[in-house]
């Protein structure tokens, strides 16, 4: 079925190739197009352009078509061109020429950008749940080994030193920051866009702003073909949050692996989280990171596809934009599965206790040993000329750990003060 149909049928081939893979991407929106749809029945009935037994009759199949997607045995056979046909047809066999009636005063246009946008309004909550729970890891990590002192490097260079409690906060206070990307994204994706139609409105008197309200937004996109304009937009929006995420964990991911490495040895996993070699039985590999570096990469690809798809489409609907689909729902649904695979995996996190006096570390702490200088009264030009040329002719000797004393240091994490930032943007949302 296909609720385009004028009794011409389309060649197989083409059939085929239009229609893709849609039936198995629909699945994740099946439960928003009948949310949509209900509501759209509702709106119906209050312009009085189906009656209240009608109305009730729709929202009765429609609420059993969610239970069905709710215990996962709605299905879209072949013989459907995508979920709104599958749905339709569904209307009809059981109600016959009521069923019929539910496509009044819309498109197939704005059934899939409704649908769309109650997907990724309620899909990036969840994804925020799941930040929210690294974030408390992370910093549940941070106050347990803030003592730790951990080298820093700078071009994969022995810097200075830097500390366990100063990793793991860092990361998640970067969280914050996706928090507040991933916020946006929401914003832009809480307007109705349903009653747009083909993109530019319907001389029914229909009301907008009654499925705005049953349908939970927050607002309303008021000009139509704006509503049409954010088939793009949104799925450009929405994946740019999610790579700004995957950014995050990408680079942690890649701190991790290195920090496992035999030679650093900084950290390690329980052996349950690792895996072997076909042929190197000593070999205890990182891949759950590694797999979780390469995810993240290609997620940060995804804002990229989403540009070149409707880069300088002209307004109006355009058959360019079904191909937004697969890969936005991708990015969401594979977010949520790294956000928690890394939960998982990082709160299991074996922190090893590194022996700065080997000679690798000898010059961890130069930086400390100029300031000890300028202290003393000397010049930081000529401090550093001092301790320079102690480096260069090898008497250079050890130091004191120093006290780390300023905001943000090693020795004042102010860990107390990210977990109020932290929930600081979660009161400010409620």
């Amino acid at each position: 079925m296909k609720l385009w149909e004028k009794g011409i049928p389309t060649h197989k081939k083409i059939e085929t190739f239009t229609v893709g893979n849609d039936r198995e991407i629909d699945i994740h929106i099946a439960k928003y197009d009948l949310l949509a749809s209900k509501a759209h029945a509702q709106m119906l009935q209050a312009i009085t352009i189906i009656t209240e037994d009608e109305c009730n009759a729709l929202c009765i199949e429609l609420d059993r078509m969610l239970a069905m997607v709710d215990q996962g045995t709605f299905k879209i056979e072949a013989s459907f061109e995508d979920v709104h046909s599958k749905i339709e047809y569904e209307l009809v066999k059981a109600l016959g020429d009521t069923g019929k009636k539910i496509h009044t005063a819309r498109s197939r246009n704005d059934q899939v950008l409704v649908a769309l946008q109650l997907y990724f309004k309620e899909q990036l909550s969840e994804v925020r749940i799941l930040i929210e729970t690294l974030f408390d890891t992370l910093l549940e990590l941070a106050a347990r080994y803030k003592e730790e002192l951990l080298p820093g490097y700078t071009h994969l260079q022995v810097a200075m030193p830097s500390s366990f409690g100063l990793w793991f906060s860092a990361y998640a206070e970067v969280l914050i920051d996706d928090i507040y990307l991933l916020k946006g994204a929401q914003k832009v994706v809480d307007q109705n866009p349903l009653g747009s139609a083909a993109g530019y409105g319907s001389s029914f008197p229909i009301d907008r702003e009654l499925t705005t309200q049953l349908l939970g937004f927050k607002d309303l996109k008021y000009n139509v073909v704006a509503a049409q304009l954010g088939r793009g937009k949104s799925e450009r929006t929405v994946t740019q949050a999610i790579a700004n995420i995957a950014n995050t964990l990408g680079r942690f991911a890649m701190d991790i692996c290195l920090y496992n490495s035999q030679d650093l040895g900084f950290i390690s996993f329980p052996d349950n989280l690792t895996t072997g070699s076909s042929i190197m039985p000593h070999k205890k590999n990182p891949d759950v990171f590694e797999l979780l570096r390469g995810k993240c990469n290609q997620l940060q690809s995804i804002p990229s596809e989403m540009v070149l798809l409707t880069n300088n489409l002209p307004s109006g609907y355009h058959r360019d934009f079904q191909l937004l689909k697969e890969n936005s729902i991708k990015a969401v649904e594979n977010i949520k599965v790294v956000l928690d695979i890394f939960n998982f995996a990082i709160a299991q996190v074996q922190v090893q206790k590194i022996d700065l006096s080997q000679p690798k570390y000898q010059h961890l702490f130069t930086v400390d040993a100029i300031n000890d200088l300028v202290v003393s009264g000397i010049p930081f030009r000529e401090a550093y000329q001092i301790v320079g040329a102690q480096v260069a002719d090898g008497t250079f000797g050890s130091v004191d750990t120093k006290a780390h004393t300023h905001i943000g240091s090693i020795h004042h994490l102010c860990l107390d003060k990210i977990q109020y930032k932290f929930d600081k943007q979660k009161i400010r949302e409620s």
